[in-house]
C-alpha cells in the first residue's frame, strides 16, 4: 500500500518499502505465500492461448504472454483504496488501471495477494510476471541493494504510474499532540514491515538520538492492518503510511470515527510497476500501455473513481525514482 515512503514510508504503497535484505529473504518464503487471493477481469479481448489479439499494443507484448492471454502480479492487498479484497476479489486503484491496461494490451490481469516484502523476490523468480502494489520506485530497488548498498539481489526495472507521498495517521482526536515525524521522538510508532516508510522511521529515529532526545520506538508488523490496530487500541501513538491509503483509512474506518491524518503529505515519490530487469520488451509495452490510458481519460476515470485523483501522471516513465 507512499508503493508502500516518509508505497505505501507503498518507500516513500510509498509502498514505501524498501528491500535489499528482505527481498532476498523473501525468496525463501515464497512457497508459503499460502493464504492468497486471486482476482481477475475479462477485458473482452482474445485471451486463448496462442490465439491472436484486435487489442492496439498486443504486438508489442512478449511471445509467451500473447500465448497464455495473462499477466501474473502479485500484489498486497491491504492498502485501500489502492488495494484490497472485497467480497473476495481484489480491488482499488491499481487492479483498476490494470484492467485498462489489459484492454490496450489484449490480455488479462491476474491479481494474486501475498506478502508485500517477497513481491520483488517473486518477480525475479518467475513466480509472477509483474508486481503492481503501491511500490514505490527507488534506487535501492532498481539495483536490488540492501540499505547499507550491498548487493543482495538482482533488482528490477520500473515502469511508473502514480505519485504519492508519506503520511502520518493517529487515533481520532490526536491524543498525544503529534504534529510532525519530529513529534515522535521517544514514542512509539507502527509500520508494515519491509516498506520504505519503516526506513523512513529507522531515519528519523537516527536524528532524534543525533539530536539528543529519545529514539522512536519502531513496531513493525507483517501487515498494515496490524499496524492500524496497534494505533487505534493507544499502543502506538502513529502510524506511517503511503498518503492516499491514509486518507482512504481515516475517511472510512468506523465511520471517519477512528483515525485523523496529520499535516500534509511529504517526501512525493513514483508507484511503480515492477517488472524482471531481463523483460524489457514487457516491461516497454507497459509504457506504452500507461500513456495509451493516459492519452484516452481511462485512467484519469480510474483515479477520480476512488478518489485519488491527487496521485495522477502525465507521462510513464521507466525507473523515475531516486
Amino acid at each position: 500500500m507512499t508503493a508502500r515512503s516518509i508505497r505505501r514510508t507503498t518507500a516513500a504503497r510509498t509502498r514505501l518499502a524498501a528491500v535489499g535484505s528482505l527481498a532476498v529473504a523473501g525468496a525463501l518464503l515464497l512457497t508459503a505465500c499460502g493464504d492468497q487471493t486471486e482476482s481477475g477481469k475479462d477485458n473482452g479481448s482474445s485471451q486463448a492461448s496462442g490465439k491472436a489479439s484486435t487489442a492496439p499494443l498486443f504486438s508489442k507484448l512478449p511471445k509467451e504472454i500473447q500465448d497464455k492471454g495473462v499477466i501474473e502480479v502479485g500484489t498486497n492487498a491491504e492498502y485501500a483504496p489502492m488495494e484490497s479484497v472485497e467480497n473476495g476479489k481484489i480491488v482499488g486503484v491499481d487492479p483498476d488501471i490494470a484492467a485498462e491496461l489489459g484492454k490496450k494490451l489484449g490480455v488479462e490481469f491476474k491479481f494474486t495477494s501475498g506478502s508485500f516484502d517477497t513481491l520483488i523476490t517473486a518477480v525475479n523468480t518467475g513466480r509472477y510476471d509483474i508486481a503492481m502494489s503501491s511500490i514505490t520506485d527507488n534506487k535501492q530497488r532498481q539495483e536490488g541493494l540492501d540499505d547499507s548498498g550491498k548487493k543482495l539481489g538482482e533488482g528490477v526495472d520500473f515502469v511508473d504510474y502514480f505519485t504519492a507521498g508519506t503520511a502520518i495517521y493517529v487515533k481520532k482526536g490526536n491524543p498525544k499532540g503529534v504534529d510532525s515525524i519530529d513529534d515522535l521522538c521517544g514514542q512509539t510508532a507502527a509500520v508494515q514491515r519491509g516498506t520504505t516508510y519503516e526506513k523512513a522511521l529507522q531515519d528519523q529515529s537516527k536524528k532524534c538520538t543525533d539530536g539528543g532526545k529519545k529514539a522512536i520506538k519502531i513496531e513493525s508488523f507483517e501487515n498494515d492492518t496490524e499496524a492500524q490496530t496497534r494505533v487505534k487500541s493507544g499502543g502506538a501513538v502513529a502510524g506511517v503510511n503511503d498518503y492516499p491509503v491514509a486518507v482512504d483509512l481515516a475517511r472510512k474506518a468506523d465511520g471517519g470515527n477512528a483515525f485523523e491524518v496529520i499535516g500534509e503529505q511529504y517526501d512525493a515519490g513514483p508507484f511503480g510497476i515492477a517488472v524482471d530487469k531481463k523483460n524489457t520488451q514487457l516491461r516497454d509495452a507497459l509504457k506504452e500501455a500507461v500513456d495509451a490510458i493516459i492519452k484516452d481519460g481511462s485512467y484519469k476515470k480510474v483515479l477520480e473513481k476512488w478518489g485519488a485523483q491527487s496521485g495522477a501522471i502525465e507521462a510513464a516513465q521507466i525507473n523515475g525514482g531516486k
